[in-house]
């Protein structure tokens, strides 16, 4: 089999699943606009979310190193899931405590990560250093705002970063599925012409 059929083969199977692929997006477009539509309650969703699969991540780690017995990481596993059941629970049983303690943390990461990557592009000037310039001081004025309307801004930010990560996550498979029809498309006038 030569790597032309096989990549055939594969735009081929690609091409007939177009319709699903748009489906996808356009579902994530929908649920993205919810989320924008109702930004505090899809905050609200999105810790809780957060924390079960926190819950269940514990609970797996735990099982696992139950059920290794031996061996050097067992403590450590043991220790990370326990970690990871205590936090998953605290962000179930409290989600607006939650929501208010990771609006912080965003910040802070916003803050600590714009001022590092302008700094960085200002002393090592590499060939797109304006660029990375640009995009730290993007990232500190994000976090100036979530900072500096903190404990106000929990009503937004997790909601709103959802959505339009949403949002761009569903463009991105509305494009994904018609360029799989584009490709479908393609496919089938080369095998008329092959045909022909």
């Amino acid at each position: 089999m030569t790597r032309y059929s096989t990549i055939h083969g594969e735009f081929e199977e690609m091409s007939h699943r177009w319709g699903w692929f748009l489906a996808l997006g356009l579902g994530l477009i929908v649920l993205g606009v919810i989320a924008l539509g109702a930004v505090w309650l899809s905050t609200l969703v999105t810790v809780l979310l957060f924390g079960w699969l926190l819950i269940l991540a514990g609970a797996f780690e735990v099982w696992a190193a139950f059920g290794a017995q031996t061996g050097r990481g067992v403590f450590l596993h043991l220790l990370m899931g326990i970690l990871h059941l205590v936090v998953g629970i605290l962000l179930v049983a409290r989600p607006a405590a939650s929501a208010v303690a990771l609006t912080l943390l965003i910040a802070a990461l916003f803050l600590t990560g714009g001022l590092f990557r302008v700094i960085s592009a200002l002393v090592v000037r590499h060939a797109a250093w304006g660029w990375a310039v640009l995009n730290g001081a993007v990232e500190l004025i994000l976090g100036l705002l979530i900072w500096s309307r903190w404990p106000a801004s929990t009503l937004w930010v997790i909601g709103l970063f959802v959505g339009i990560a949403l949002l761009f996550e569903g463009w991105a498979w509305v494009m994904y599925g018609f360029a799989a029809r584009r490709i479908a498309h393609g496919l089938d006038i080369f095998g008329h012409a092959q045909r022909a």
